[in-house]
């Protein structure tokens, strides 16, 4: 079951339209300097996040893994992120503790000196969902991250997809507790999958003792929309009708940047398609700017389709900088970004001071 719900959604990613309906990164505008008084080929793009040394504020958002065809594309995956000394997450490890045949396509990744290894959890798991189940424990969280050398441990929030499943997990009574209890042992990185996170929610997160935020907002893939087509596939009118209703539910990803700034690092992920919208990710305050649909292809292909895919990215970030007449991109200013439309508005609304 779990195997096939895995290459559902990988599949569906491939080759259905699954992005969010409005593209939020359209609406922010970088400021040109003429003359930026900087030879480009000098731009230091290095980064430290989480205490590790990234060659690009660039990490790969967790994908995939628990079936046949993901170990391929996390060693992909893995090697191009070695190559490029950048940030990778792994998809949801829940499937290589349930079933031990599905650990390989996770492990992969230790054949590779990746800098920075983010391992993945679900919230939902971390409570009891039924009678039955047995929420993750400590000992659980420990070795999947032993599995793959996981430096930090993000536990995703996936509430929206939840909803929509046919076999969704619904309990988030309790969660915030357990990422608490997790956080006073383990690194733990609090992701959103495409929904996003608001202030009250950050703020409670980083009482809770988390180190990281990634925002996970809207701009990008929907799982309501890949729930959707699931729906379809079996012929589940109500779970059509969710996925089409809240295709588009939650916070904006550049609005989720302002709203989740608490003084943690924050990972700017949701829409981000290239070097120029990491540049505006970073512009926001993102210390690092996640990506997972662009490179999901390349992936399905070869390390040397990966890579060339992320060098295009990382020169079209350089390329931003430069044209901003910023050295390094720990540099980059919230005054170099003018912030028009819906994210305008919402902005607005929020009473931030633009």
């Amino acid at each position: 079951m779990i195997e096939k719900r895995k290459e559902e959604h990988i599949n569906i990613c491939a080759t259905k339209q699954v992005q969010a309906k409005y593209n939020y990164w359209e609406d922010l505008i970088l400021i040109h300097q003429a003359l930026p008084e900087l030879n480009m080929p000098e731009i230091d793009l290095e980064i430290s996040l989480f205490n590790k040394k990234l060659q690009a504020p660039i990490i790969i958002s967790g994908i995939t893994g628990g079936y046949s065809k993901a170990k391929k594309i996390n060693s992909n995956l893995a090697s191009a992120a070695s190559e490029l000394q950048i940030g990778l997450g792994l998809g949801s490890q829940r499937p290589m503790l349930e079933r031990s045949k599905y650990i390989d396509s996770y492990k992969v990744v230790k054949d590779f000196d990746v800098p920075l290894v983010i391992g993945n959890l679900g919230a939902p798991q971390l409570v009891s969902q039924n009678k039955k189940d047995k929420p993750l424990t400590l000992a659980n969280c420990k070795s999947a991250m032993e599995a793959i050398g996981a430096d930090i441990l993000a536990i995703h929030m996936n509430f929206v997809q939840e909803i929509i499943q046919p076999e969704g997990d619904v309990n988030a009574y309790g969660c915030l507790d357990r990422i608490k209890e997790l956080a006073s042992e383990l690194p733990i990185l609090a992701k959103e999958t495409g929904a996003g996170i608001s202030k009250q929610m950050a703020i409670d997160l980083k009482s809770a003792g988390v180190k990281g935020i990634d925002v996970g907002g809207v701009s990008g893939t929907s799982f309501a929309a890949v729930e959707t087509y699931r729906g379809k596939a079996i012929g589940d009118v109500t779970r059509v009708k969710l996925g089409k209703l809240f295709w588009d539910w939650g916070i904006p990803t550049p609005v989720s940047l302002f709203e989740a700034n608490v003084g943690l690092p924050l990972i700017g992920t949701g829409g981000i398609w290239s070097g120029l919208d990491a540049a505006k990710a970073l512009c926001l305050g993102a210390s690092a700017a996640g990506m997972a649909r662009r490179l999901l292809e390349p992936a399905m292909k070869s390390t040397k389709a990966v890579i060339g895919e992320l060098e295009q990215i990382i020169e079209e970030l350089r390329c931003a900088l430069f044209l901003m007449g910023t050295k390094n991109a720990s540099e980059v200013k919230r005054k170099q970004v003018i912030i028009t439309g819906r994210t305008k508005e919402i902005l607005d609304s929020l009473r931030y001071d633009l």
